[in-house]
């Protein structure tokens, strides 16, 4: 099964993030990307330095051409620039609610930007979370939809909590902004079951993207028909490889290498 993942979020100028890492992402896993965008990005490893949305109308269009003719097997949303353009994609969805959907609540960017507005953050809590298959915060994601400080493995416990009682179906919450050369992420189902995957921290500063990456990958696998833990799973390894292979681009936080699973060099890796 190809798996076909349709993602709605921001282009990248860069492209080590938004549409493009999502793209390049559900390529490498062997899946079928299509795209509606949310916004333009003049932004490159150094910072985000413009933003213009794309019309809530077209973002609109771009799902329902794509979705009435090739279909998927998965949507994923990233960046989603306003709360007008939350609410047309949460109506669209909310007529096709067979359509598993990956939510990463993009909402600051790795250099720091902001890139979603309180106002957007409400319609992502109200319209989406409860929606999604899964929701995907990093920490300092799930300390603005949860109110909480998250200083620890006991901290996302009771987040990713918190965002169950919001109406989230299972949580994935990475744990790379918090301190320690082990990295935790929590992945909670709706029935409270909890899988902790660890791993040893990559010290790199080649992190652009990573979110986007994991989610994507995350989606790539539901669509091709993995239970939501092995997508996890293979997504992290995925991450793992493709930060291990960063190519060093840029002078602030660069790149992954999307790529790495189609380079026959680097396949024993």
């Amino acid at each position: 099964m190809i798996g076909r993942v349709l993602t709605i979020a921001g282009s990248d100028s860069g492209g080590g993030a938004g549409i493009q890492a999502d793209l390049k992402t559900v390529t490498a896993l062997g899946g079928f990307g299509m795209s509606a965008i949310t916004a333009l990005t003049a932004q490159n490893t150094l910072g985000v330095f413009g933003v213009e949305a794309v019309s809530p109308a077209f973002v609109l269009q771009q799902m329902q051409v794509v979705l009435d003719d090739l279909g998927t097997d998965c949507c994923k949303t990233g960046m989603l620039a306003n709360a007008a353009i939350v609410h047309v994609i949460a109506d669209e969805l909310g007529r096709r609610s067979e359509l598993p959907l990956v939510l990463d609540p993009v909402m600051v960017s790795t250099s720091g930007s902001v890139l979603l507005d309180p106002e957007a953050v409400e319609a992502v809590m109200t319209r989406l979370l409860p929606r999604a298959l899964v929701v995907t915060p990093n920490i300092p994601e799930a300390e603005v939809m949860t109110g909480q400080v998250i200083a620890d493995l006991r901290g996302m416990r009771s987040a990713a909590q918190v965002l169950q009682e919001k109406g989230a179906g299972a949580v994935l919450l990475k744990g790379g902004h918090l301190h320690g050369d082990e990295l935790e992420d929590l992945l909670v189902f709706p029935d409270g079951r909890e899988v902790v995957l660890r791993g040893e921290r990559i010290k790199t500063r080649h992190t652009h993207g990573t979110g986007c990456t994991l989610a994507s990958a995350i989606a790539t696998g539901v669509a091709q028909g993995m239970s939501l833990e092995g997508a996890v799973v293979r997504g992290n390894q995925y991450l793992k490889l493709a930060l291990l292979h960063a190519p060093k681009l840029g002078r602030g936080h660069g790149p992954v290498d999307h790529g790495v699973t189609i380079r026959p060099e680097w396949h024993q890796s």
